[in-house]
């Protein structure tokens, strides 16, 4: 079918796909397919045997026409020689081409038999027609004559219908010997030689004979490719479910192969992991099954015991799935552990739109993802090319963070890189005594602007000034937000799988730690804002000089400036202190804990962690019949007693207690900790940075475009005003939402991975991956 370009049916036309199949399903394909296999493959050997033998004629056909016209040529101009040799005016010497030509003539005039000079004929490669004639010139030292033409028609090759050039050849040699070698050197080099008789009353003959035979032959083949069509073409129409069916019934048996037999109680035994809430269903479907089957025998479904850790399952839906795969591209998570992508359904977005925000260029996200999600169905059906399927796959990421960035672009009143004049500013020009407008500006007394920037900020001289200082601050807020809310996972964690340890050791010291430097941060930007310097009279203090007087003169402030609070030096002091009490904290009691309940333990005689006992019903399968620990069980046998499969603290091995690598793992964890708290809080600078580079290349692009175009006038301004709107809108959706916003989505992503995750993240689970045929045929399509 791919050889002759027949479509195959699209798998979505059939009704309900991922049904499993019948036995009577099978049995009857398996007929069909053997006889559709037979029919076809003789087909197929005819149409191939056919279109060799139309290649062999069309080549012969050529090999005689051109041959022919060579013949005909030599013996024309040995005609023209023999009448200029008995020519008394005609000169002695002759032009040495022409008179090589026309001892060929004469050599072709007379019989070749008798002067024992034979020639072949044939058709060979275009490629190798360059290397032909080295190989026969080095090989026969210059002894041959040969003439040369190219096919103009290219030739279909039957055994891949590629069209390939070719020439036709004829040499001509002295001595069988000779003749022998050349056949010899053409057939190595992929030539097919065709007979060629020297009479030419008897090569007309030849070619009237070449002419029929392909004329009956081009009437075989067009009856015989009419049937395969048909035959291919019906097959077409259902070899997609024929091949769901198929790779259904491989999968069905590869599971099976993973059953235990019980040779002694004929009995199937499988250990399979199960979500709980779902073994109502497996009863019933199990039971559904055993009906229709008219099976006497139940199958017993029981639940086992096992200390082996199951896999990871969650269960999402089309707009959960994005952000589940952000996370699972990261690890898996352990079983129980908190789940980092629910919250990241809001921070991941939020973050992007933090950096993006702009109202019309979420906009334009917003647009996109909605339209991708209307057509969903349809786009599902239909085959993407990598970029866009990565782009609709995450099609409802795409959705929030175009919400979240409209929100963000409402809150710094952008849009586009203009101002959004949502109500009233908060500042008004002063004006001379003319009534003009001034340089500087004042605020309206009582009056606060009710909903982010104030959009007078746009255009004036010290924008810049102002967002920056503003932003810079507010990443460094987000950022302790985002890290303290990652933090007290660690806390939920250490609770549920119940490590108090986790909790005295690293949980309590490592948020102590972070708050007293960091924590302490963000309080003073925000104790900063809301103090109003201008009725102290004084200038604020600066923050980073702040920080760093706290580390290298802790108790003391910065000499000439004004403190933000009484108290403030002893406070920092305090800070400092807890902050460097907390790392020995870190450093040394977990691996003293540790250290200590092993001691206790073995004092008492208990066996080592890892050992355990196991009793199985099966005692010659055991090692084959749970080679994937304990599970959920499915059994029965022919006398109806179910055999349930047992599972006494079946484990994962775990090494003997070691107290050197223990520490080392404290330590490389203690120091993580405290380098990366300052270098995460760093990390969310980002947050500022690719805010201001999007908002000024916004501003850019709008004054070398829009600005530009507004100046025009006339209708030839409108015809520059439109063409100036269509590069700038353009420029906007490639340059500004397309890979401004990728650069976004990955900080975002880095923030989640990198700064919060790893606050609290495990990862070291295993996926639960069921059987299921709809997984099955989604990771392997039918195209």
């Amino acid at each position: 079918m791919e050889k002759v370009g027949v479509p195959m049916r699209s798998i979505y036309d059939f009704n309900n796909p991922f049904t499993s199949p019948s036995a009577s399903e099978i049995d009857e394909l398996a007929d069909k397919s053997q006889s559709l296999e037979n029919r076809i493959a003789s087909l197929n050997e005819s149409y191939e045997t056919l279109k060799r033998r139309e290649v062999e004629l069309t080549e012969w056909r050529w090999v005689l026409r051109e041959a022919g016209g060579f013949f005909d040529r030599a013996r024309g101009q040995t005609e023209e020689i023999r009448h200029s040799l008995d020519n008394d005016d005609a000169p002695l010497l002759q032009d040495v081409e022409h008179h090589g030509e026309g001892e060929a003539a004469a050599a072709a005039d007379r019989s070749f038999s008798v002067m024992n000079i034979g020639f072949v004929a044939g058709v060979i490669p275009r490629e190798r027609i360059a290397a032909f004639e080295r190989i026969l010139w080095r090989t026969l030292r210059g002894n041959l004559y040969m003439n040369q033409s190219e096919i103009p028609e290219p030739i279909i090759n039957p055994e891949n219908n590629e069209e390939v050039s070719k020439n036709v050849f004829i040499i001509f040699a002295h001595g069988k010997e000779i003749i022998a070698k050349i056949r010899k050197i053409s057939e190595s080099l992929g030539a097919d030689l065709y007979s060629v008789d020297e009479n030419s009353e008897l090569r007309r003959d030849q070619i009237r004979e070449v002419n029929t035979r392909l004329s009956d032959l081009a009437s075989v083949l067009r009856n015989t490719k009419s049937t395969l069509d048909a035959e291919l073409t019906a097959i077409g129409r259902n070899l997609a479910a024929w091949m769901v069916i198929i790779k259904k019934e491989k999968a069905t048996y590869e599971t099976l192969n993973k059953f235990s037999y019980d040779h002694q109680r004929k009995t199937l035994i499988a250990e399979a992991w199960a979500p709980t809430n779902s073994l109502g269903l497996i009863k019933s479907t199990l039971s559904d099954v055993n009906d229709r089957a008219g099976l006497s025998v139940p199958t017993i479904v029981n639940q086992i015991k096992t200390s082996k850790t199951p896999p990871t399952y969650f269960k999402t839906n089309r707009f959960t799935l994005g952000f589940q795969t952000i996370i699972d591209a990261y690890g898996t998570i352990k079983y129980r552990e908190v789940n980092p992508a629910l919250p990241a359904i809001v921070t991941f977005p939020f973050m992007f739109a933090v950096m993006f925000g702009d109202f019309g260029h979420g906009l334009i996200l917003l647009l996109a993802a909605v339209a991708m999600i209307y057509f969903e169905n349809k786009l599902l059906r239909s085959k993407l090319d990598e970029l866009f399927g990565m782009i609709f796959y995450g099609r409802y990421i795409v959705f929030m963070m175009g919400i979240f960035s409209m929100y963000t672009g409402l809150i710094y009143c952008d849009a586009f890189s203009l101002e959004l004049p949502l109500f009233k500013s908060m500042w008004e020009w002063d004006t001379n005594d003319k009534g003009e407008l001034g340089p500087n500006s004042h605020r309206i007394d009582g009056y606060t602007y009710p909903f982010g920037l104030d959009w007078r900020w746009h255009g004036t001289d010290n924008d810049l000034l102002f967002s920056n200082s503003y932003k810079m601050k507010l990443s460094i807020l987000l950022g302790w937000c985002h890290m303290t809310f990652s933090l007290m996972w660690s806390l939920v964690n250490a609770r549920y799988f119940k490590t108090p340890i986790d909790i005295w050791g690293n949980f309590v010291p490592g948020m102590i730690f972070f708050q007293s430097i960091f924590g302490y941060l963000s309080f003073s930007i925000v104790y900063k804002w809301i103090i109003d310097w201008n009725a102290r009279g004084q200038s604020p203090p600066s923050l980073l000089n702040m920080l760093i007087y706290m580390f290298l003169q802790p108790g003391t402030l910065e000499p000439g400036t004004a403190p933000l609070y009484k108290g403030q030096a002893t406070l920092q002091m305090i800070l400092l202190m807890m902050a460097l009490i907390c790392v020995p904290v870190m450093l040394f009691l977990k691996p003293w804990y540790l250290r200590r309940e092993h001691n206790k333990a073995r004092a008492m005689g208990y066996r080592g962690i890892g050992e355990s006992t196991r009793v199985s019903a099966l005692d010659d399968d055991e090692d084959e019949g749970h080679a994937n620990g304990g599970r959920q069980s499915f059994g029965d046998d022919d006398d109806g007693v179910a055999m349930i499969t047992q599972d006494i603290g079946h484990g994962e091995e775990h090494e003997e207690f070691d107290f050197g690598e223990v520490m080392i793992h404290q330590v490389i964890h203690t120091i993580e900790f405290c380098l990366n708290c300052v270098s995460h809080t760093a990390s969310y600078l980002r947050l500022w940075a690719l805010s201001l580079a999007h908002q000024r290349l916004s501003i850019v692009l709008w004054d070398m475009t829009m600005k530009i175009g507004f100046g025009f006038t006339g209708f030839v301004g409108s015809i520059i005003m439109v063409c100036i709107f269509f590069g700038w809108f353009m420029l906007t959706v490639f340059v500004l939402c397309i890979m401004e916003g990728t650069s976004a989505m990955l900080h975002s992503l880095r923030l989640h991975w990198v700064e919060a995750m790893s606050k609290h993240f495990m990862g070291d689970g295993v996926p639960f991956e069921p059987f299921s045929f709809k997984t099955l045929l989604e990771e392997d399509p039918v195209e």
